[in-house]
């Protein structure tokens, strides 16, 4: 199991930056694979901004990779998404995510924060 502990968000105007942070819990049994964000828009579905792998390999959106920026601290088991140029269009719910199984199985999991709202003013 892995717990997801969220944190940032909030408002911002059109221009603005926003910082989110996640950290992981999990047992010792229990590997990482990667850590990433996803958000959702009213109406529609969810949708990957961020993720790093447990190698250090990151991918992005389409429309976050010149404005996000995602980072990984191994030792702290946590994750951080740093947004800046936020547009309306960003606004959303942001959800931690983390892809996780059993040290030595090749079978993973997926696991969700709670979930942390973003509102970009124009």
């Amino acid at each position: 199991q892995v717990q997801l502990v969220e944190s940032g968000g909030g408002s911002v105007q059109a221009g603005g930056s926003l910082r989110l942070s996640c950290e992981a819990s999990s047992g010792d049994d229990f590997s990482i694979k990667v850590m990433g964000w996803y958000r959702q828009a009213p109406g529609k579905q969810r949708e990957l901004v961020a993720a790093v792998t447990s190698y250090g390999e990151t991918d992005y959106g389409e429309y976050a990779q010149d404005r996000f920026s995602i980072f990984r601290d191994f030792t702290k088991n946590t994750v951080t998404l740093q947004m800046n140029s936020l547009k309306p269009e960003d606004t959303a719910v942001y959800y931690c995510n983390a892809r996780a199984g059993y040290r030595g199985s090749a079978l993973s999991f997926d696991y969700w924060g709670q979930g942390t709202q973003v509102t970009v003013s124009s």
